[in-house]
């Protein structure tokens, strides 16, 4: 399946919101430090370093989970910043420390200016299929 010239559209389905999540300190807050929730930074980090893109080197990633120049420079820009967090409080350090820490407002920057590209190009995607004839089925 290829979806705006990317092959794996439904690995793009857990980078956005990974994305997403980055870019909102309140959901942060209310989400990853409540313990009866699933989602917290490590999963998050994971979502975009290891299981569908790598932030430290999305370049592979382009066509696959990405779909533009832009986003390849903009998730690396955010796998820079928040590698800077991570090696000044630890890896092994829990989500609040990371949510404290000085660098976590350029971590969230990059991605608020990530997030917004992602779902602009999903949007203009959308909007092609639509324009193209597209139309969802109900069954």
């Amino acid at each position: 399946m290829t979806d705006h010239g990317i092959a794996l559209p439904h690995y793009r389905l857990h980078v956005v919101p990974a994305v997403v999540a980055l870019a909102s300190p309140t959901w942060q807050r209310e989400v990853w430090l409540d313990p009866d929730r699933f989602e917290d930074l490590d999963h998050t980090v994971h979502v975009l370093f290891d299981d569908f893109c790598d932030a430290d080197n999305p370049r592979p990633w382009l066509g696959q989970s990405l779909c533009s120049e832009e986003e390849v420079e903009l998730m690396a820009r955010l796998g820079a910043a928040y590698g800077a967090v991570q090696d000044a409080v630890g890896a092994r350090a829990p989500d609040e420390v990371y949510l404290d820490a000085p660098g976590w407002s350029a971590v969230v920057s990059a991605a608020a200016r990530l997030a917004q590209v992602l779902v602009s190009n999903d949007h203009s995607a959308l909007s092609g299929l639509h324009d193209a004839g597209h139309r969802r089925t109900r069954t």
